[in-house]
């Protein structure tokens, strides 16, 4: 949601040293190589990828902990007041959310029309440097059971275990569902059956670790 509401998508990333070394999911990105931001952004809303995560985090602010801050400097404006973020990525660190507050995260950036482009797309084909293509399918596995579910974001971490938030247009209405500590195997049909119950009334729903958002709550 910062690089969107920085705009200018289309200048131009120097990949650095410091990037190189992200872990797990990558593209195996080299010191020197330039990728437009949009290139990048898109590979970390389609597949999460790390090594692009970190180049942008730094090129937007400086350093990953400059950008931590915008993050949660973003988080307080917007009232998700529960969440303490370190890092561009999400893997382990000191940091901390609830379904509330990343539900609060993502109805904003559903809002953005360039991120909800990237986050329904089933798959993107990354363009590398020396022209090799990487194909790259979406970790959201919803996005291909129905055109009514049209985003977000998987995450995974071993502490938070499976989560996913997804948004679709169902009964009239477009909802949001965060699901925080599943598993693999109950994630996406859980987000299926979830989603598919959402009343044609604006809703507001915490049970456990899920949260459903109507269009109208904030």
């Amino acid at each position: 949601m910062l690089l969107a509401r920085a705009g200018n998508l289309e200048e131009i990333v120097t990949i650095a040293q410091p990037e190189t070394h992200a872990e797990p999911a990558k593209l195996g990105l080299k010191v020197g190589e330039r990728y437009p931001r949009r290139q990048l952004l898109e590979a970390v809303m389609v597949k999460s990828m790390n090594d692009a995560c970190a180049a942008l985090a730094r090129d937007h602010s400086g350093s990953e902990e400059a950008f931590a801050e915008k993050m949660n400097a973003t988080a307080s404006a917007i009232g998700a007041n529960s969440s303490h973020f370190a890092n561009s990525n999400g893997l382990p660190a000191e940091q901390y959310s609830t379904a509330r507050d990343i539900a609060r995260v993502a109805f904003y950036a559903y809002r953005n029309p360039e991120l909800r482009e990237m986050m329904q797309k089933k798959e993107s084909r990354f363009r590398h440097n020396n022209g090799r293509i990487s194909l790259l399918e979406a970790t959201n596995f919803l996005l291909s059971r129905s055109p009514a579910f049209n985003g977000m974001k998987t995450g995974y971490t071993n502490a938070a275990g499976r989560c996913l938030v997804s948004s679709g247009c169902l009964n009239g209405r477009e909802v949001i569902l965060v699901q925080l500590g599943s598993k693999t195997k109950y994630i996406f049909n859980d987000a299926a059956r979830a989603m598919a119950w959402a009343p044609p009334e604006p809703l507001f729903f915490t049970n456990g670790s899920n949260t459903v958002i109507g269009d109208s709550v904030f």
